[in-house]
């Protein structure tokens, strides 16, 4: 089996119309429960521009009034991180990261079912039953605007739910023809082929441990943290030290610099211990002002967590294999089909589909 060029497989442009179109349903519903929102409440002021009863307060406006715009712009960073991955993966014929790309499609199933709830939260300040209509914001009984706003909720992690049984079945297709592509990089050596899949888990890992910091910090920085405060300069700061990080241990990586490579896994150790917000999320002096993010901010952080110690533990594997003859494969990683000049080739100098191969070499 040769290796195909990008997208030029029915199972590779099965897989990314998948992804796509699911992406697409997905923001759409976002993006009109959004604009039904904004039609009834001031998203940018944090007032009602309808009657509300006189209990509710400006600061649950304002945490409401936050929370929506936050949920269509975590969903929108993950649909476009999700398709760039996906891209990537197909590009790289990296089977690792669409297995990755499969358990991150199942934390938005979970996620989106969370944001039904929170959102409800948020917005349903004075129960199910009270259904006046001078509480047709903030209640939750027919008619009013949670009645109208759910069921785009609810389609949300219907649709990621179905898109990932389809791309289950896309990723078994995909497994057979990419694992030629592994073998044209590496070779038929089995501790090649072992050292080369550790370091795509690394470069896996380090691409998620990115979006999962930037939905921990999107949260903080358009939902909790004010802008007066210090710890929102120190989270804006955060940003683009962290994106340096990851993009020097990606390249110390792959270029095998263990200097680099050194300081990128005591720095990961160093910021292991964010973990501490987990503290502030559920600590009575603090709660409150998590209270609509409060799961989806849980959810992240912990799995932040988990990619970061998951990451610098595969870091050290990775360390372990340098100068031991892989680098060449990894600044080489992308195999390109190979091409033939002239008419068909024939059958002892082509396999199946045209890669000109050597003598017989059994891959097992």
């Amino acid at each position: 089996m040769a290796v195909e060029p990008l997208l030029a497989t029915k199972a590779q442009r099965a897989f990314i119309g998948t992804v796509t179109i699911q992406a697409i349903v997905v923001l759409v519903m976002v993006g009109i429960t959004f604009n039904k929102v904004d039609e009834h409440v001031d998203l940018h002021e944090g007032k009602y521009t309808v009657h509300v009863s006189l209990v509710t307060t400006w600061d649950k406006n304002s945490r409401f009034t936050q929370t929506l715009p936050c949920y269509l712009a975590l969903f929108a960073l993950a649909e476009l991180f999700e398709l760039f991955m996906a891209f990537d993966a197909l590009r790289l014929r990296n089977i690792i990261q669409l297995i990755g790309l499969l358990i991150f499609h199942l934390a938005l199933v979970v996620s989106a079912a969370l944001q039904v709830h929170q959102t409800k939260s948020a917005l349903v300040t004075l129960g199910d039953d009270c259904g006046s209509e001078e509480s047709f914001t903030d209640c939750g009984g027919s008619g009013t605007l949670w009645a109208k706003i759910q069921p785009f909720l609810i389609v949300a992690p219907c649709v990621i739910g179905l898109s990932w049984f389809l791309m289950i079945f896309f990723v078994r297709k995909l497994y057979a023809e990419f694992g030629w592509a592994i073998f044209h990089v590496v070779g038929a050596n089995p501790k090649m082929k072992t050292m080369y899949q550790w370091y795509q888990i690394m470069i896996c890992l380090l691409k998620f441990d990115f979006f999962f910091f930037s939905g921990v910090t999107m949260q903080l920085l358009i939902v909790v943290l004010q802008r007066n405060s210090a710890e929102y300069g120190v989270t804006i700061a955060a940003i683009p030290v962290v994106l340096i990080l990851l993009i020097l241990c990606g390249l110390a990586v792959q270029r095998e610099v263990k200097w680099i490579m050194s300081i990128s896994l005591v720095m990961m150790l160093a910021a292991s211990s964010y973990l501490y917000k987990l503290v502030r999320f559920y600590e009575p002096s603090s709660q409150a002002q998590y209270q609509t993010t409060r799961a989806t901010l849980t959810v992240f952080t912990i799995v932040a967590f988990i990619l970061l110690i998951g990451t610098f533990a595969v870091g050290l594997r990775c360390f372990a294999d340098f100068d031991r003859g892989l680098q060449a494969s990894k600044i080489n990683a992308v195999p390109s089909r190979p091409k033939l000049a002239g008419e068909k080739a024939s059958s002892n100098q082509a396999y199946q589909s045209g890669a000109p191969l050597g003598p017989r070499i059994s891959i097992e």
